[in-house]
């Protein structure tokens, strides 16, 4: 009889989870249900020692409500006392080889210790263990950046960090909007109509003085209408989309941004898309990628830890984590033989 697989799950700290909606909750959810042998890590547990890659593992195990089902994860609207839903066991440093499967769940900053990790991820993935998602895809995808080598899926756009150019971009398109590269959940977007004032300030700010590469886009109205999240599993789509529609006076379709989140079938265009997207996605081992799709336009592709698990499974009776687990299932034993 073959053993249940070893995961570990690379995440930022249990206690700092949104309990409501995290994504990494379900995915944790998922591999308890199936008996699998469930380890905590954070990013800072990293060791390199005699040349081997390690982990200081904790065991993990969700109790109480969590245990039965995530949708029973408040009580009277109160969030649970640390560690009441949860159980962590003693640390040990365990060389990553031992394990099955590492899911890489840090949230951004992709900054150089995220790139570190992915290090310590490749040599895990030498040995055997299957990566989600493969450590050198996760730093060669800015999830910006990457979307434009979809060009024809994109809207008009500028990656540059010379203030003439992006001066540039916003006289001849009006209205549009300014990001860093690395931003996550909305912070940082600036929206420029034509003859804002602000324009310098923004560009200095964003560019850091002309030190730092950023995004400019074409603003779409349809934003109004929300910014789709396409949730992808091994290059193929979830049936239906969660569509952010922003704050009335607000720009930004991040659910961080106070967005609210209203599922919906995927449209034609929809499909298209990830169909295209999909294809490049599995070539590079990216097996659970979210992209955001405005209007008919591709504007990012969420390679490092996405997030709207939770949503579409209470509003369309889901299991997305459930079949990623499956998937992930399947991807090991066909590696094992």
């Amino acid at each position: 009889m073959n053993k249940p697989p070893k995961i570990a799950f690379i995440m930022d700290s249990l206690d700092a989870l949104s309990l409501k909606k995290d994504s990494t909750l379900a995915m944790i959810h998922a591999a308890q249900c199936r008996n699998w042998q469930i380890s905590y890590l954070g990013i800072e547990d990293l060791v390199l020692y005699e040349g081997v890659a390690h982990g200081l593992l904790q065991p993990l195990r969700l109790i109480g409500a969590f245990a039965d089902s995530l949708d029973a994860q408040l009580v009277d609207g109160c969030r649970p006392a640390e560690g009441s839903w949860y159980e962590l066991g003693k640390e040990v440093l365990t060389p990553l080889a031992d394990l099955d499967i590492i899911m890489m769940r840090k949230d951004p900053p992709f900054n150089m210790e995220y790139i570190y990790a992915t290090y310590f991820l490749e040599r895990a993935e030498a040995a055997g263990v299957l990566c989600v998602n493969r450590p050198q895809s996760l730093r060669d995808c800015n999830e910006k950046f990457f979307a434009t080598a979809f060009t024809d899926l994109c809207p008009p756009l500028i990656v540059s960090r010379r203030e003439d150019q992006l001066r540039d971009f916003q006289q001849k398109h009006k209205n549009v909007v300014f990001k860093p590269l690395d931003g996550m959940g909305g912070a940082s977007v600036f929206r420029v109509m034509d003859g804002d004032a602000n324009l310098g300030v923004i560009l200095e700010t964003l560019t850091d003085f002309g030190r730092q590469q950023i995004m400019g886009q074409l603003f779409l109205p349809e934003i109004a209408d929300g910014d789709k999240r396409i949730l992808l599993i091994d290059g193929e789509p979830v049936p239906y989309a969660l569509a952010r529609v922003p704050l009335a006076g607000e720009s930004r379709g991040n659910l961080a941004a106070g967005a609210t989140g209203e599922g919906r079938p995927l449209t034609e265009r929809d499909r298209f898309i990830a169909e295209q997207v999909g294809a490049q996605l599995k070539t590079r081992g990216l097996m659970f990628v979210g992209i955001d799709v405005i209007g008919d336009y591709l504007t990012e592709v969420n390679v490092t830890c996405p997030t709207c698990i939770r949503e579409l499974d209470a509003q369309f009776s889901l299991d997305i984590a459930g079949k990623l687990m499956a998937t992930i299932e399947t991807k090991l034993a066909a590696q094992n033989n």
